[in-house]
């Protein structure tokens, strides 16, 4: 596989040779925030890379949550994702719009649940849009497949495990959010919910980690990771605000050899939004 930088990406041209191979899945798992005014399934439907199906992330959740994103119990993951077509020992090719957005949400929902092969397409469908590459607006025909699930609950944080990393300190915790929100000094988009960071917690704004598109090379994700204040020794918990871009950090972790991290799936909308927690404001 001809990867490009972290061993999680793929190029297009990798791609795009590989279109139409038996035994590959190609997901569209573009969203974006309200902000952004973009409708990710009707993008997806007026074009997309052929072959692919669309995962829909606020669908694709647990339905009983009253939490965005939280990730669905596994029979369910499985039920879903097979019905599009997908197998665990399938190639995964997940991207997005803009290439380091919400896809990377999606390619650690496939290795919690059991798949391993699962990259990323580098410079997303902007790029390959750009380099005017192969698109169509067809129905992408599939047959249902059976995913084997193999959930990996070490690669997630709950509250609980959170409440105990801020007592006792025995990991670190990484924030994906702009600095603003993590220092208390910009509101929170979702109403109801604090603006401040955990106790001890580090920021990390997901938008350092990649540059036009494309994940930094591993030297300099380690070098962005070491600078912003993480010990890559030592294990961490990655956190945003509802758990799509904390796996920005996890994937840039993972790109770096890092394999002690969980992602909280409540992230900052469950801690800031209750009234039992210590926030605090102000740089970390």
């Amino acid at each position: 596989m001809a990867a490009t930088k972290s061993p999680f990406i793929v190029d297009a041209e990798w791609l795009q040779d590989k279109l139409g191979t038996p035994g590959m899945s190609i997901v569209d798992a573009s969203w974006y925030l309200p902000a952004q005014k973009r409708d990710a399934k009707a993008e997806y439907e007026a074009g997309h890379i052929p072959g692919a199906v669309f995962f829909d992330q606020d669908m694709i959740v647990d339905r009983q949550s009253d939490l965005p994103h939280t990730l669905p119990f596994p029979e369910e993951f499985a039920r879903m994702v097979g019905a599009m077509g997908i197998a665990t020992d399938d190639t995964i090719v997940v991207y997005d719009g803009p290439g380091v957005f919400s896809a990377p949400r999606v390619w650690w929902m496939f290795r919690v649940m059991g798949a391993h092969n699962v990259v990323l397409l580098d410079g997303g469908l902007d790029r390959w849009n750009r380099e005017g590459r192969p698109m169509t607006s067809e129905v992408t025909k599939v047959a249902p497949n059976v995913f084997n699930v193999d959930f990996d609950a070490e690669k997630v944080a709950l509250f609980d495990d959170v409440k105990n990393v801020v007592a006792d300190q025995s990991a670190q915790i990484a924030d994906a959010r702009p600095a603003g929100r993590f220092a208390g000094t910009d509101p929170e988009p979702r109403e109801g919910v604090r603006s401040g960071h955990m106790p001890g917690a580090v920021s990390m704004p997901a938008s350092m980690l990649s540059e036009d598109g494309s994940l930094l090379a591993p030297e300099e994700l380690r070098r962005t990771l070491e600078q912003a204040g993480l010990d890559l020794s030592k294990p961490v918990v990655t956190s945003c605000g509802s758990g799509v871009t904390a796996a920005i950090i996890s994937l840039a972790l993972q790109s770096v050899g890092h394999d002690q991290n969980r992602l909280y799936d409540g992230s900052w909308t469950e801690w800031g939004g209750r009234d039992d927690t210590l926030v605090e404001t102000g740089k970390a």
